[in-house]
Protein backbone atom coordinates (compact mmCIF):
# COMPACT_ATOMS: atom_id res chain seq x y z
CA UNK A 1 0.00 0.00 0.00
CA UNK A 2 1.15 3.56 -0.83
CA UNK A 3 0.83 6.46 1.87
CA UNK A 4 -0.16 10.01 0.34
CA UNK A 5 2.64 11.93 1.07
CA UNK A 6 5.61 12.83 -0.78
CA UNK A 7 8.85 11.42 -0.73
CA UNK A 8 11.38 13.80 -1.71
CA UNK A 9 8.76 15.58 -3.72
CA UNK A 10 7.41 13.00 -5.43
CA UNK A 11 3.94 11.49 -4.41
CA UNK A 12 4.34 8.00 -3.03
CA UNK A 13 1.85 7.00 -5.52
CA UNK A 14 4.18 8.17 -8.27
CA UNK A 15 7.53 7.35 -7.04
CA UNK A 16 9.16 4.74 -9.40
CA UNK A 17 12.38 4.63 -6.96
CA UNK A 18 9.83 3.60 -4.35
CA UNK A 19 7.53 1.26 -5.74
CA UNK A 20 9.55 -0.20 -8.76
CA UNK A 21 13.15 -0.48 -8.00
CA UNK A 22 13.57 -0.75 -4.24
CA UNK A 23 10.08 -2.99 -3.83
CA UNK A 24 10.14 -5.11 -7.26
CA UNK A 25 13.77 -5.01 -8.05
CA UNK A 26 15.33 -4.87 -4.84
CA UNK A 27 13.37 -6.55 -2.11
CA UNK A 28 11.43 -9.35 -4.47
CA UNK A 29 8.44 -8.16 -4.03
CA UNK A 30 5.92 -10.36 -6.10
CA UNK A 31 2.40 -8.74 -5.26
CA UNK A 32 0.38 -5.93 -6.43
CA UNK A 33 0.03 -2.72 -4.86
CA UNK A 34 -2.51 -0.57 -3.84
CA UNK A 35 -3.24 2.96 -2.65
CA UNK A 36 -3.98 4.41 0.60
CA UNK A 37 -7.89 5.56 0.42
CA UNK A 38 -7.70 8.48 -1.84
CA UNK A 39 -3.61 8.76 -2.14
CA UNK A 40 -3.87 8.87 -5.47
CA UNK A 41 -2.52 12.16 -7.43
CA UNK A 42 -2.69 11.06 -11.01
CA UNK A 43 -4.03 7.34 -12.44
CA UNK A 44 -1.66 7.15 -15.12
CA UNK A 45 1.66 8.90 -13.76
CA UNK A 46 1.06 5.90 -10.77
CA UNK A 47 0.51 3.17 -12.65
CA UNK A 48 4.24 3.60 -14.76
CA UNK A 49 5.09 3.85 -11.43
CA UNK A 50 4.03 0.39 -10.59
CA UNK A 51 0.84 1.52 -8.52
CA UNK A 52 -2.31 -1.31 -9.63
CA UNK A 53 -4.90 -0.88 -8.11
CA UNK A 54 -6.42 2.63 -6.76
CA UNK A 55 -8.79 2.90 -3.83
CA UNK A 56 -11.57 3.36 -3.07
CA UNK A 57 -12.63 2.32 -6.66
CA UNK A 58 -13.95 2.04 -9.17
CA UNK A 59 -13.29 5.45 -9.93
CA UNK A 60 -14.60 6.08 -13.03
CA UNK A 61 -12.87 9.49 -13.95
CA UNK A 62 -9.89 7.66 -13.73
CA UNK A 63 -10.26 4.25 -15.25
CA UNK A 64 -11.09 6.61 -18.11
CA UNK A 65 -7.43 8.27 -18.23
CA UNK A 66 -6.54 4.74 -18.10
CA UNK A 67 -8.12 4.30 -21.78
CA UNK A 68 -7.52 7.94 -22.64
CA UNK A 69 -4.03 7.78 -22.40
CA UNK A 70 -3.54 4.07 -23.85
CA UNK A 71 -5.59 4.81 -26.98
CA UNK A 72 -3.12 8.29 -27.22
CA UNK A 73 0.04 6.47 -26.83
CA UNK A 74 0.93 8.41 -24.05
CA UNK A 75 0.89 5.08 -21.63
CA UNK A 76 2.12 1.41 -23.19
CA UNK A 77 -0.89 -1.34 -23.14
CA UNK A 78 2.12 -3.55 -22.02
CA UNK A 79 2.53 -1.59 -18.77
CA UNK A 80 -0.95 -1.76 -18.15
CA UNK A 81 -1.01 -5.36 -18.84
CA UNK A 82 1.75 -5.86 -16.37
CA UNK A 83 -0.60 -4.22 -14.10
CA UNK A 84 -3.32 -6.10 -14.60
CA UNK A 85 -1.46 -9.20 -14.28
CA UNK A 86 -0.26 -8.86 -10.96
CA UNK A 87 -3.92 -8.17 -9.82
CA UNK A 88 -5.22 -11.78 -11.70
CA UNK A 89 -2.19 -13.48 -10.16
CA UNK A 90 -2.92 -12.80 -6.55
CA UNK A 91 -6.91 -13.68 -7.59
CA UNK A 92 -6.00 -16.42 -9.11
CA UNK A 93 -2.97 -17.61 -6.33
CA UNK A 94 -6.31 -17.38 -3.83
CA UNK A 95 -8.17 -19.70 -5.55
CA UNK A 96 -5.66 -22.63 -6.01
CA UNK A 97 -4.85 -22.10 -2.45
CA UNK A 98 -6.39 -24.34 0.15
CA UNK A 99 -8.01 -22.58 2.85
CA UNK A 100 -8.96 -24.19 5.51
CA UNK A 101 -12.62 -23.19 6.50
CA UNK A 102 -12.88 -20.47 9.50
CA UNK A 103 -13.52 -21.86 13.02
CA UNK A 104 -15.41 -19.03 15.16
CA UNK A 105 -14.88 -20.22 18.89
CA UNK A 106 -16.07 -16.51 20.13
CA UNK A 107 -15.64 -17.51 23.71
CA UNK A 108 -12.02 -19.14 22.99
CA UNK A 109 -10.98 -15.83 21.14
CA UNK A 110 -12.30 -13.62 23.90
CA UNK A 111 -10.45 -15.99 26.39
CA UNK A 112 -7.34 -15.14 23.94
CA UNK A 113 -7.79 -11.46 23.86
CA UNK A 114 -8.23 -11.05 27.70
CA UNK A 115 -5.15 -13.67 27.90
CA UNK A 116 -3.31 -10.95 25.45
CA UNK A 117 -4.25 -7.88 27.22
CA UNK A 118 -2.93 -9.03 30.71
CA UNK A 119 0.45 -9.33 28.84
CA UNK A 120 0.32 -6.25 27.34
CA UNK A 121 -0.78 -3.93 30.57
CA UNK A 122 2.38 -1.72 31.34
CA UNK A 123 2.86 -1.19 35.30
CA UNK A 124 4.50 2.52 34.79
CA UNK A 125 4.62 3.17 38.24
CA UNK A 126 3.86 1.53 41.71
CA UNK A 127 4.98 2.08 45.22
CA UNK A 128 3.50 -1.18 47.22
CA UNK A 129 0.11 -0.18 46.87
CA UNK A 130 -0.18 -2.75 44.27
CA UNK A 131 -1.60 -5.32 43.67
CA UNK A 132 -4.86 -4.43 45.63
CA UNK A 133 -6.54 -7.29 47.73
CA UNK A 134 -10.33 -7.79 47.45
CA UNK A 135 -10.99 -7.31 51.35
CA UNK A 136 -10.01 -3.64 50.53
CA UNK A 137 -12.84 -0.84 50.55
CA UNK A 138 -11.87 0.45 46.71
CA UNK A 139 -13.78 3.43 44.83
CA UNK A 140 -13.63 2.39 41.02
CA UNK A 141 -13.87 6.56 39.84
CA UNK A 142 -14.15 7.72 35.59
CA UNK A 143 -16.43 6.71 32.72
CA UNK A 144 -13.75 4.33 32.01
CA UNK A 145 -14.60 1.83 34.71
CA UNK A 146 -17.67 1.11 33.25
CA UNK A 147 -17.33 1.79 29.16
CA UNK A 148 -13.64 1.08 29.17
CA UNK A 149 -12.18 2.39 25.21
CA UNK A 150 -10.82 -0.68 23.91
CA UNK A 151 -10.19 0.15 20.17
CA UNK A 152 -8.45 2.59 17.92
CA UNK A 153 -10.85 5.38 16.16
CA UNK A 154 -11.85 5.55 12.83
CA UNK A 155 -11.55 2.95 10.24
CA UNK A 156 -10.01 0.29 12.74
CA UNK A 157 -13.38 -0.27 14.78
CA UNK A 158 -14.61 -3.09 14.74
CA UNK A 159 -17.92 -4.53 16.48
CA UNK A 160 -16.70 -7.13 18.92
CA UNK A 161 -18.39 -9.70 20.04
CA UNK A 162 -18.13 -9.08 24.12
CA UNK A 163 -16.91 -6.17 25.45
CA UNK A 164 -15.94 -6.39 29.37
CA UNK A 165 -15.19 -3.71 31.50
CA UNK A 166 -13.57 -3.19 35.14
CA UNK A 167 -16.43 -2.70 37.25
CA UNK A 168 -18.56 -6.19 36.50
CA UNK A 169 -15.23 -7.72 37.67
CA UNK A 170 -14.60 -5.31 40.94
CA UNK A 171 -15.34 -7.02 44.20
CA UNK A 172 -18.62 -6.83 46.12
CA UNK A 173 -18.77 -3.63 47.76
CA UNK A 174 -17.03 -1.65 45.80
CA UNK A 175 -17.79 2.10 45.51
CA UNK A 176 -18.61 3.60 41.77
CA UNK A 177 -19.02 6.73 40.84
CA UNK A 178 -18.28 8.06 37.02
CA UNK A 179 -16.67 11.07 37.94
CA UNK A 180 -16.09 12.21 34.13
CA UNK A 181 -17.69 11.33 31.21
CA UNK A 182 -15.38 8.52 28.82
CA UNK A 183 -16.26 10.25 25.68
CA UNK A 184 -15.73 13.89 25.74
CA UNK A 185 -14.63 16.50 27.80
CA UNK A 186 -16.78 17.75 30.34
CA UNK A 187 -16.55 18.90 34.10
CA UNK A 188 -20.01 17.96 35.47
CA UNK A 189 -19.97 19.18 39.27
CA UNK A 190 -22.27 17.58 40.27
CA UNK A 191 -20.35 14.14 39.06
CA UNK A 192 -17.16 15.34 40.30
CA UNK A 193 -18.89 16.14 44.03
CA UNK A 194 -20.09 12.67 44.20
CA UNK A 195 -16.32 11.13 42.74
CA UNK A 196 -14.45 12.98 45.74
CA UNK A 197 -17.49 11.95 47.99
CA UNK A 198 -16.92 8.09 47.05
CA UNK A 199 -13.18 8.84 47.33
CA UNK A 200 -13.64 10.17 51.08
CA UNK A 201 -15.08 6.64 51.74
CA UNK A 202 -12.71 4.43 50.68
CA UNK A 203 -9.72 3.14 51.70
CA UNK A 204 -8.16 3.00 47.91
CA UNK A 205 -9.35 5.41 45.01
CA UNK A 206 -8.99 3.83 41.71
CA UNK A 207 -9.62 6.45 38.58
CA UNK A 208 -10.09 4.87 35.35
CA UNK A 209 -8.46 7.90 32.76
CA UNK A 210 -8.02 8.16 29.32
CA UNK A 211 -8.17 9.60 25.38
CA UNK A 212 -11.72 9.73 23.95
CA UNK A 213 -12.50 8.48 20.45
CA UNK A 214 -12.64 12.67 20.40
CA UNK A 215 -8.82 13.11 21.11
CA UNK A 216 -7.23 10.17 19.37
CA UNK A 217 -8.15 9.01 16.11
CA UNK A 218 -7.35 8.04 12.83
CA UNK A 219 -7.31 10.76 10.22
CA UNK A 220 -6.05 13.61 12.10
CA UNK A 221 -2.91 14.88 14.57
CA UNK A 222 -3.58 15.53 18.49
CA UNK A 223 -2.43 19.09 19.07
CA UNK A 224 -1.43 18.30 22.11
CA UNK A 225 -0.73 15.45 24.96
CA UNK A 226 -2.60 16.15 27.41
CA UNK A 227 -5.94 14.17 28.82
CA UNK A 228 -9.18 15.90 28.71
CA UNK A 229 -8.97 19.01 31.45
CA UNK A 230 -12.23 17.57 33.13
CA UNK A 231 -9.57 14.08 33.91
CA UNK A 232 -6.97 16.37 35.08
CA UNK A 233 -9.32 18.30 37.39
CA UNK A 234 -10.95 16.15 38.97
CA UNK A 235 -8.10 13.40 39.66
CA UNK A 236 -6.33 17.27 41.47
CA UNK A 237 -9.22 16.85 43.33
CA UNK A 238 -9.05 14.05 44.12
CA UNK A 239 -5.37 14.05 45.56
CA UNK A 240 -6.88 16.54 47.85
CA UNK A 241 -8.78 13.78 50.25
CA UNK A 242 -6.97 10.46 49.26
CA UNK A 243 -3.29 9.40 48.66
CA UNK A 244 -3.94 6.03 48.27
CA UNK A 245 -4.70 6.64 44.74
CA UNK A 246 -4.01 4.32 41.62
CA UNK A 247 -5.01 5.76 37.72
CA UNK A 248 -5.43 3.29 35.15
CA UNK A 249 -4.91 4.52 31.63
CA UNK A 250 -7.02 3.55 28.37
CA UNK A 251 -5.01 5.51 25.65
CA UNK A 252 -3.04 4.45 22.64
CA UNK A 253 -0.40 6.69 22.52
CA UNK A 254 1.47 8.51 25.29
CA UNK A 255 -0.42 11.73 27.61
CA UNK A 256 1.27 14.31 29.56
CA UNK A 257 0.83 13.49 33.85
CA UNK A 258 1.34 16.25 35.35
CA UNK A 259 0.39 13.96 38.64
CA UNK A 260 2.63 11.10 38.19
CA UNK A 261 4.59 12.40 41.53
CA UNK A 262 1.73 12.25 43.95
CA UNK A 263 0.31 8.83 42.44
CA UNK A 264 1.57 5.91 44.39
CA UNK A 265 0.67 3.60 41.12
CA UNK A 266 0.20 4.18 37.52
CA UNK A 267 -1.02 1.14 35.17
CA UNK A 268 -1.30 1.65 31.01
CA UNK A 269 -3.77 -0.80 29.83
CA UNK A 270 -3.32 0.89 26.21
CA UNK A 271 -6.57 -0.11 23.87
CA UNK A 272 -6.96 -3.54 25.19
CA UNK A 273 -9.29 -5.75 23.07
CA UNK A 274 -12.62 -6.60 23.91
CA UNK A 275 -11.22 -8.54 27.12
CA UNK A 276 -9.97 -5.08 28.56
CA UNK A 277 -12.13 -5.47 31.87
CA UNK A 278 -10.79 -9.49 33.05
CA UNK A 279 -7.43 -8.27 31.81
CA UNK A 280 -7.78 -5.17 34.14
CA UNK A 281 -9.49 -6.53 37.26
CA UNK A 282 -6.61 -9.33 37.00
CA UNK A 283 -3.60 -7.21 37.22
CA UNK A 284 -4.82 -4.54 39.94
CA UNK A 285 -5.66 -7.81 42.12
CA UNK A 286 -2.36 -9.98 41.54
CA UNK A 287 -4.48 -12.68 39.56
CA UNK A 288 -1.64 -11.80 36.80
CA UNK A 289 1.75 -9.87 37.33
CA UNK A 290 2.17 -7.17 34.70
CA UNK A 291 4.95 -7.92 32.33
CA UNK A 292 3.93 -5.13 29.00
CA UNK A 293 6.96 -2.66 28.11
CA UNK A 294 6.52 0.73 27.18
CA UNK A 295 6.80 1.11 23.04
CA UNK A 296 7.35 3.99 22.98
CA UNK A 297 9.00 6.99 25.71
CA UNK A 298 6.73 9.25 27.59
CA UNK A 299 8.06 12.61 27.65
CA UNK A 300 7.25 14.68 30.48
CA UNK A 301 5.33 17.35 28.04
CA UNK A 302 4.50 17.99 24.86
CA UNK A 303 7.49 20.16 23.59
CA UNK A 304 10.14 17.81 24.64
CA UNK A 305 9.51 15.70 21.77
CA UNK A 306 12.17 15.78 19.09
CA UNK A 307 9.57 16.61 16.26
CA UNK A 308 8.52 19.31 18.24
CA UNK A 309 10.19 22.12 15.69
CA UNK A 310 9.42 20.63 12.67
CA UNK A 311 5.63 18.63 13.00
CA UNK A 312 3.38 19.62 11.88
CA UNK A 313 4.44 21.47 8.99
CA UNK A 314 2.55 23.31 6.68
CA UNK A 315 0.74 22.40 3.11
CA UNK A 316 3.95 22.61 1.56
CA UNK A 317 5.92 20.00 3.00
CA UNK A 318 7.57 18.88 6.77
CA UNK A 319 11.00 18.71 6.83
CA UNK A 320 11.95 15.39 9.55
CA UNK A 321 14.32 17.17 10.87
CA UNK A 322 15.38 14.90 13.61
CA UNK A 323 16.90 12.40 11.37
CA UNK A 324 17.56 9.23 13.55
CA UNK A 325 17.26 10.71 16.52
CA UNK A 326 13.50 9.86 17.54
CA UNK A 327 12.32 8.48 20.40
CA UNK A 328 14.63 7.04 23.40
CA UNK A 329 17.46 7.88 20.54
CA UNK A 330 16.66 11.54 20.76
CA UNK A 331 16.36 12.03 24.78
CA UNK A 332 19.33 9.43 25.12
CA UNK A 333 21.88 11.59 22.76
CA UNK A 334 20.41 14.75 24.62
CA UNK A 335 20.40 13.35 27.68
CA UNK A 336 17.15 14.05 28.68
CA UNK A 337 14.95 13.36 31.45
CA UNK A 338 11.30 11.69 30.18
CA UNK A 339 8.30 10.45 32.39
CA UNK A 340 9.39 6.93 31.71
CA UNK A 341 11.59 5.52 28.93
CA UNK A 342 11.52 3.51 26.19
CA UNK A 343 10.78 -0.65 27.38
CA UNK A 344 10.08 0.14 30.72
CA UNK A 345 7.61 -1.49 32.76
CA UNK A 346 7.47 -2.76 36.71
CA UNK A 347 6.53 -5.87 37.89
CA UNK A 348 5.03 -7.51 41.11
CA UNK A 349 8.12 -8.89 41.20
CA UNK A 350 12.17 -8.02 41.02
CA UNK A 351 14.91 -9.64 38.72
CA UNK A 352 18.54 -10.01 38.58
CA UNK A 353 21.56 -10.22 35.73
CA UNK A 354 24.33 -11.85 36.18
CA UNK A 355 27.05 -13.93 34.30
CA UNK A 356 27.06 -11.92 30.26
CA UNK A 357 28.53 -13.60 27.75
CA UNK A 358 29.25 -14.04 24.10
CA UNK A 359 29.98 -17.48 22.49
CA UNK A 360 32.76 -15.30 20.49
CA UNK A 361 34.25 -11.79 21.06
CA UNK A 362 34.71 -11.15 17.72
CA UNK A 363 32.25 -10.64 14.74
CA UNK A 364 32.77 -10.48 10.94
CA UNK A 365 30.46 -9.90 7.89
CA UNK A 366 29.49 -12.96 7.32
CA UNK A 367 29.22 -14.53 11.19
CA UNK A 368 26.90 -14.78 14.01
CA UNK A 369 27.66 -14.44 17.91
CA UNK A 370 25.02 -15.25 20.54
CA UNK A 371 24.71 -13.26 23.66
CA UNK A 372 23.46 -14.61 26.88
CA UNK A 373 22.56 -13.40 30.30
CA UNK A 374 21.29 -15.40 33.25
CA UNK A 375 17.96 -14.16 34.42
CA UNK A 376 16.63 -15.13 38.25
CA UNK A 377 12.90 -14.01 39.25
CA UNK A 378 14.04 -13.09 42.71
CA UNK A 379 10.81 -12.45 44.22
CA UNK A 380 8.10 -14.29 45.48
CA UNK A 381 5.43 -14.73 42.43
CA UNK A 382 5.45 -15.93 38.66
CA UNK A 383 6.38 -13.45 36.42
CA UNK A 384 7.83 -12.58 33.51
CA UNK A 385 10.70 -10.87 32.47
CA UNK A 386 11.52 -9.41 29.01
CA UNK A 387 15.18 -9.05 28.48
CA UNK A 388 16.23 -6.53 25.68
CA UNK A 389 19.26 -6.39 23.64
CA UNK A 390 20.45 -2.88 22.92
CA UNK A 391 23.72 -1.99 20.57
CA UNK A 392 26.21 0.98 21.22
CA UNK A 393 28.35 1.98 18.83
CA UNK A 394 31.87 2.61 20.39
CA UNK A 395 34.06 3.05 16.70
CA UNK A 396 34.00 6.74 16.99
CA UNK A 397 31.45 7.01 13.91
CA UNK A 398 29.98 10.28 14.18
CA UNK A 399 25.91 10.81 14.39
CA UNK A 400 25.25 7.60 15.69
CA UNK A 401 22.69 6.97 18.89
CA UNK A 402 23.90 6.48 22.09
CA UNK A 403 22.41 2.81 21.62
CA UNK A 404 19.85 1.30 19.40
CA UNK A 405 17.45 -2.00 20.43
CA UNK A 406 18.33 -4.95 18.68
CA UNK A 407 16.48 -7.79 19.94
CA UNK A 408 14.88 -9.00 23.23
CA UNK A 409 13.21 -12.02 24.59
CA UNK A 410 10.21 -12.86 26.93
CA UNK A 411 11.46 -15.42 30.01
CA UNK A 412 8.80 -17.50 32.00
CA UNK A 413 10.02 -17.37 35.69
CA UNK A 414 8.90 -19.10 38.70
CA UNK A 415 10.37 -17.73 42.27
CA UNK A 416 13.88 -18.56 42.60
CA UNK A 417 14.39 -20.09 39.55
CA UNK A 418 16.89 -18.55 36.93
CA UNK A 419 16.93 -18.89 33.02
CA UNK A 420 19.25 -18.00 30.41
CA UNK A 421 18.38 -15.48 27.63
CA UNK A 422 19.72 -15.98 24.29
CA UNK A 423 20.19 -13.72 21.49
CA UNK A 424 21.71 -13.57 18.25
CA UNK A 425 23.58 -10.57 17.06
CA UNK A 426 25.30 -10.53 13.40
CA UNK A 427 26.09 -7.80 10.88
CA UNK A 428 23.27 -6.20 10.11
CA UNK A 429 22.75 -6.16 14.03
CA UNK A 430 25.77 -3.37 14.25
CA UNK A 431 24.30 -1.62 11.03
CA UNK A 432 23.19 1.81 9.63
CA UNK A 433 22.04 2.54 6.32
CA UNK A 434 24.89 4.17 4.07
CA UNK A 435 23.37 6.17 1.71
CA UNK A 436 26.57 6.57 -0.62
CA UNK A 437 26.95 3.17 -0.16
CA UNK A 438 23.75 2.22 -0.84
CA UNK A 439 23.60 -0.35 1.26
CA UNK A 440 23.84 -1.32 5.34
CA UNK A 441 27.41 -0.49 6.55
CA UNK A 442 28.47 -0.98 10.36
CA UNK A 443 32.23 0.25 10.66
CA UNK A 444 35.39 -1.89 12.08
CA UNK A 445 35.79 -1.88 15.69
CA UNK A 446 34.20 -1.97 18.96
CA UNK A 447 30.83 -2.64 20.10
CA UNK A 448 29.13 -2.68 23.40
CA UNK A 449 26.27 -4.86 23.87
CA UNK A 450 23.77 -3.91 26.73
CA UNK A 451 21.17 -6.15 28.14
CA UNK A 452 18.78 -4.51 29.74
CA UNK A 453 15.43 -4.29 31.70
CA UNK A 454 14.60 -0.89 29.76
CA UNK A 455 16.29 1.97 27.74
CA UNK A 456 17.32 3.57 30.61
CA UNK A 457 17.69 0.52 33.26
CA UNK A 458 20.83 -1.35 31.55
CA UNK A 459 21.40 -4.24 33.80
CA UNK A 460 24.83 -5.84 31.89
CA UNK A 461 27.24 -5.59 29.27
CA UNK A 462 29.70 -7.09 27.23
CA UNK A 463 31.95 -6.16 24.53
CA UNK A 464 32.47 -7.13 20.93
CA UNK A 465 35.26 -6.39 18.23
CA UNK A 466 33.58 -6.07 14.33
CA UNK A 467 35.78 -6.53 11.29
CA UNK A 468 34.45 -5.83 8.53
CA UNK A 469 35.65 -6.25 4.55
CA UNK A 470 33.02 -3.61 3.67
CA UNK A 471 34.05 -0.01 2.82
CA UNK A 472 31.81 3.37 1.88
CA UNK A 473 32.91 5.07 -0.57
CA UNK A 474 36.21 7.21 -0.18
CA UNK A 475 37.54 9.62 -3.20
CA UNK A 476 40.15 11.69 -1.19
CA UNK A 477 41.06 15.10 -2.46
CA UNK A 478 43.06 18.00 -1.04
CA UNK A 479 40.07 18.87 1.81
CA UNK A 480 39.93 15.32 2.94
CA UNK A 481 40.28 15.39 6.56
CA UNK A 482 43.06 13.34 8.21
CA UNK A 483 40.19 11.80 11.24
CA UNK A 484 38.22 10.52 7.87
CA UNK A 485 41.33 8.72 6.99
CA UNK A 486 42.73 7.38 10.25
CA UNK A 487 38.80 6.23 10.46
CA UNK A 488 39.67 4.26 7.35
CA UNK A 489 41.29 0.88 8.18
CA UNK A 490 42.61 1.17 4.45
CA UNK A 491 44.44 4.57 4.62
CA UNK A 492 44.90 4.70 8.53
CA UNK A 493 48.69 3.05 8.44
CA UNK A 494 49.58 5.76 5.71
CA UNK A 495 48.35 8.98 7.93
CA UNK A 496 49.76 7.37 10.92
CA UNK A 497 53.02 7.11 9.24
CA UNK A 498 52.54 10.42 8.39
CA UNK A 499 51.78 12.34 12.00
CA UNK A 500 54.32 10.57 12.98
CA UNK A 501 57.01 12.37 10.81
CA UNK A 502 55.40 15.73 11.25
CA UNK A 503 54.66 14.98 15.18
CA UNK A 504 56.95 17.67 16.16
CA UNK A 505 56.02 20.44 13.63
CA UNK A 506 53.31 21.87 15.62
CA UNK A 507 54.89 21.69 19.31
CA UNK A 508 55.47 23.88 21.74
CA UNK A 509 59.13 23.65 21.05
CA UNK A 510 58.50 24.20 17.60
CA UNK A 511 58.09 28.12 18.91
CA UNK A 512 60.60 30.10 19.89
CA UNK A 513 59.43 32.97 21.87
CA UNK A 514 63.55 33.62 23.79
CA UNK A 515 62.07 31.56 27.05
CA UNK A 516 61.94 28.11 25.60
CA UNK A 517 58.85 28.38 24.45
CA UNK A 518 56.15 29.24 27.67
CA UNK A 519 53.66 31.33 26.20
CA UNK A 520 53.46 28.06 23.39
CA UNK A 521 53.40 25.76 25.74
CA UNK A 522 50.62 27.38 27.46
CA UNK A 523 48.92 28.15 23.99
CA UNK A 524 49.34 25.06 22.48
CA UNK A 525 48.10 21.69 24.36
CA UNK A 526 48.52 17.83 23.07
CA UNK A 527 44.66 17.83 22.95
CA UNK A 528 44.95 21.37 20.63
CA UNK A 529 47.76 19.30 18.24
CA UNK A 530 45.40 16.22 18.53
CA UNK A 531 42.00 17.57 17.36
CA UNK A 532 43.66 20.35 14.97
CA UNK A 533 45.69 17.13 13.20
CA UNK A 534 41.77 15.45 12.83
CA UNK A 535 39.53 18.11 11.77
CA UNK A 536 42.79 19.26 9.26
CA UNK A 537 42.01 18.83 5.68
CA UNK A 538 45.33 17.54 3.56
CA UNK A 539 45.70 21.13 2.23
CA UNK A 540 46.43 22.37 5.53
CA UNK A 541 49.97 20.46 5.19
CA UNK A 542 51.07 23.11 2.50
CA UNK A 543 50.18 25.93 5.52
CA UNK A 544 51.38 24.78 8.41
CA UNK A 545 53.70 21.48 7.71
CA UNK A 546 55.19 23.49 4.83
CA UNK A 547 54.92 20.72 2.63
CA UNK A 548 55.03 21.50 -1.29
CA UNK A 549 51.64 20.96 -3.21
CA UNK A 550 53.53 17.54 -5.32
CA UNK A 551 54.14 16.08 -1.84
CA UNK A 552 50.61 16.24 -0.54
CA UNK A 553 49.66 15.30 -3.82
CA UNK A 554 51.75 12.07 -3.70
CA UNK A 555 50.21 11.53 -0.29
CA UNK A 556 46.83 12.02 -1.66
CA UNK A 557 47.40 9.75 -4.56
CA UNK A 558 49.04 6.96 -2.03
CA UNK A 559 45.74 6.69 -0.08
CA UNK A 560 43.56 6.50 -3.13
CA UNK A 561 45.95 3.61 -4.28
CA UNK A 562 45.15 2.04 -0.87
CA UNK A 563 41.46 2.23 -1.28
CA UNK A 564 41.38 1.25 -4.66
CA UNK A 565 42.74 -1.92 -4.11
Amino acid sequence: MCSYNRVNGVYASENRHLLTEILREEWGFDGYVMSDWGAVNERVDAIRAGLELEMPGPCDHNDQEIINAVLSGALEETVLDEAVARILEIILRYQDAQVPAAVFDRDADHAASAQAEKECAVLLKNSGLLPLSRDAKVAYIGGFAATPRYQGGGSSHIHASCITNALQFAPSGTIYAEGFPSDRDESIESLFAEAVDAAKQADIAVIFAGLPDSFESEGYDRSHMRLPDCQNELIRRILEVQKQVVVVLHCGSPVETPWADEIPAILCMYLGGEGIGKATDAVLYGDATPCGRLAESWPVKLEDNPSYLNFPGNEKGVTYGEGIFIGYRYYDKKNMSVRWPFGHGESYTTFSYTNPRLSSTCLDDQGTVTVSVDVMNTGSRFAKEVVQLYIADRTGTPERPEKELKGFVKLSLEPGKTKTAKLTVNARSLSWYHEELGDWYAAPGNYELLLAHSSRDIRASISLEFTTQKFPPLKIDRNTTIGALLADPRTAPIIQEFCKKTAGLLSPDSFDDGEKSSVASEAISAEMNRQMAINSPLRSAESFLGMSRSQVIELIDHCNRAISK
